[in-house]
């Protein structure tokens, strides 16, 4: 039973491949995506694996049983297999902000109402969603947007348009919006300062068909090659294209954990899931608020800013859910 619950924001700082193999179209190593969707993901098996790895470097020799209760066995043999599963769960990352090269204001933060809803239905999964703010109800048609009052990714003029790459978009400005800008700034975003202003300033919500075809299309893909080293000529067969998640998208990853599942000696009591899932945000931030994820780790790729939303614990029924 799910006994606590956090949100994990991740901001990627330089572009990530969390890739799924070969691919069938142009680009031979295109990244993850969901399949019903399209949109850009990290699978949880990644961000889980990478967490285990941390921790188990922040607890050093005394790793063993501690790591155990978060995450389970590692290697699962014949011996192991009848013994216990790990404490933490780690759903996979979902997109919520994606940035966009905009005439205005270098580029823009735009997400879309269908986007927005998945995430407060998230929010409401892990019973944090009391404060978010509520959304536009009118569904908008390809080519339309609409801006924070504020907005400064909008062209100046008493007929004012919004240029996302070679598209034009008919803009109106939202109060809603607004109130969901500084929401994300907030309680989302793993910044202050200027990339808060930005976000206040420069978040768009667009149609959802216009979304999806922003984030299949403007992702970042970059050509590779390998060099034979004796004739200075790429190798054969060492040609190949990527695609990376672009530097300044905005994921999130719903993080639950249970009571643990460890044996224990007779008298003792298993320790509670938001004790495990407390334990879990501290050694992670004690490591600092930046991860790897995906590939390409040696040249600077999948480098993110981490921030946890505090943990909360739930009581009812075996669902978790109160």
């Amino acid at each position: 039973m799910i006994t606590a619950t956090s949100m994990m924001y991740i901001y990627t700082e330089t572009p990530l491949h969390a890739g799924v193999g070969s691919g069938l179209s142009s680009v031979e190593l295109p990244i993850q995506r969901e399949r019903h969707t399209q949109y850009p993901m990290i699978q949880g098996s990644s961000i889980k694996g990478k967490l285990r790895a941390l921790i188990s470097d922040q607890c050093g020799s005394n790793s063993d049983g501690r790591v155990k209760a978060l995450f389970g066995h590692e290697h699962e043999t014949q011996e192991t297999d009848q013994l216990h599963a790990g404490a933490l769960i780690v759903s996979d990352a979902r997109i919520l902000l994606f940035p966009v090269r905009s005439l205005e204001g270098v580029f823009a933060y735009t997400t879309s109402l269908d986007i927005l809803e998945r995430f407060r239905k998230d929010l409401i999964h892990v019973h944090q969603e009391q404060t978010f703010p509520q959304l536009p109800s009118t569904r908008l048609k390809n080519g339309q947007a609409l801006v924070t009052e504020h907005s400064k990714v909008i062209t100046s003029g008493s007929d004012p348009d919004l240029l996302l790459e070679e598209f034009s978009f008919e803009v109106s400005k939202s109060q809603q919006v607004t109130s969901v800008a500084h929401w994300l700034a907030e309680h989302a975003l793993p910044f202050d300062g200027y990339w808060a202003e930005k976000l206040r300033s420069s978040l768009v919500v667009l149609a959802d068909d216009d979304f999806r075809d922003f984030v299949l299309y403007s992702t970042e893909v970059i050509t590779r090659i390998a060099i034979d080293q004796e004739k200075k000529t790429v190798k054969e067969g060492a040609l190949w294209t990527e695609e990376h998640l672009p530097a300044d998208t905005l994921l999130y990853a719903p993080i639950y954990a249970t009571n643990e599942r460890r044996p224990i000696e007779k008298g003792q009591e298993p320790r509670q899931g938001l004790a495990l899932l407390q334990e879990a945000q501290t050694l992670s931030q004690q490591a600092g608020p930046y991860l790897q994820l995906g590939g390409d780790e040696t040249v600077g790729r999948g480098f993110v800013k981490v921030r946890w939303s505090p943990p909360v614990p739930l009581t009812g029924s075996a669902t978790g859910r109160p």
